[in-house]
């Protein structure tokens, strides 16, 4: 058993991905208990036990315990090895909800990383491969890790069957670089994916045609990429989603997207998503909500310095990740209003000085 000072407890289900990589991470055992207890199907679900299993091949000495009912679980954390892994994904989730940890760890890991992951690519849970490839990946190119990174859509898959394949690339750092990231700057192109798996290829014109019906009223350098997929790359279900995003003069990224529906139109799911975007643009910032947690973990682990970034209020998800950042790292964050004077303004500085993490996994060249 670990010893009491590096056991750190929990209780519940709820954000359980960042527990487990804040563990990885910081080297600290974990305990999470009274998972689903009160609950009519107690204990983990099937993605959630499938995550351990991915975790437990990316690393290397990982020791996990799974009570008998699955309410409880313990984690003991290796070394972050990397390499090439292949995963099969439970088609509950999709490949998005196993593929974030990852992101987080593969910078840290020993060897690069060249991962495979088979499963869902889109859904209404999780972050779709696209929002992924565009958004996520970009977000950490701001630290530092830039060469080698990539991730490849080789098959689409709608819910509920699946049938899609990511392939996800990452080089190793030894280090991250500190973030100084105040200025969003102002809106200068839009790109978007419309992407259609086994209906009607038209469906992705329509989406575009609506989507553009109110974005021309902005600015005109406006991309909007129909992507169709046919035969065996198509997965195993019909569906169709447009994935939209907003980059500014400071490279500030904003993103959306809205996924097909049963009985609603291409042009309403097109509407939706370009609603969705205008959204994040007004509540500005220079990361949007979704990614606060990827940024606020990568100023954690930055050089003995202090790092800043503007975002818009914190989540309830990272208002949380902040408590386990400091049980883990004993490291908390200065937020300030981002214009004092200002009462309307929501934006906030978040500042931190780095814990100046190092790869101690890197294979020494």
């Amino acid at each position: 058993m670990a010893q009491p000072n590096s056991l750190i407890h929990f209780s519940g289900h709820q954000h359980l991905r960042s527990r487990l990589v804040l563990s990885i991470l910081s080297g600290k055992h974990v305990r999470i208990d009274k998972i689903r207890s009160e609950d009519k199907n107690p204990g983990l679900r099937d993605y959630e036990i499938s995550l351990l299993r991915l975790l437990e091949k990316f690393t290397n000495g990982t020791i996990i315990e799974i009570s008998v009912t699955g309410t409880a679980i313990l984690l003991k954390p290796g070394v972050i090895l990397g390499g090439t892994l292949q995963h099969e994904c439970p088609t509950s989730r999709a490949i998005g909800y196993f593929l974030e940890p990852l992101i987080m760890l593969a910078p840290f890991a020993k060897k690069p990383a060249n991962i495979t992951l088979k499963g869902i690519t889109t859904d209404e849970h999780d972050f779709s491969a696209d929002i992924l490839r565009t958004v996520t990946l970009p977000h950490l190119q701001l630290f530092g890790i830039s060469q080698g990174l990539e991730l490849r859509i080789k098959r689409r898959g709608a819910t509920p069957g699946g049938g899609g394949e990511v392939q996800f690339m990452c080089p190793i750092v030894k280090q991250v670089k500190t973030i100084n990231f105040v200025d969003p700057g102002r809106i200068k192109r839009i790109r978007g994916v419309a992407h259609v798996v086994r209906v009607n290829p038209q469906f992705s014109n329509r989406m575009i045609e609506a989507s553009r019906s109110i974005l021309n009223r902005y600015i005109p350098d406006i991309y909007l990429y129909s992507d169709i997929y046919k035969g065996d790359e198509s997965g195993k279900s019909p569906g169709y989603a447009l994935t939209l995003l907003a980059e500014s003069t400071t490279s500030a990224i904003y993103c959306s997207e809205a996924i097909s529906e049963a009985g609603v139109a291409p042009e309403d799911i097109g509407l939706k998503a370009t609603r969705a975007l205008l959204s994040e643009v007004e509540k500005g910032g220079c990361i949007d909500e979704r990614h606060q947690i990827l940024v606020l973990l990568m100023m954690v682990l930055g050089s003995e310095d202090v790092g800043r970034c503007r975002m818009g209020e914190p989540t309830r998800k990272t208002i949380q990740f902040l408590r386990d950042v400091r049980s883990f790292f004993a490291t908390s964050f200065k937020i300030v209003s981002a214009d004092p004077p200002d009462p309307e303004c929501s934006q906030l500085i978040y500042s931190c000085y780095g814990t100046g993490y190092v790869n101690a996994n890197r294979a020494l060249a």
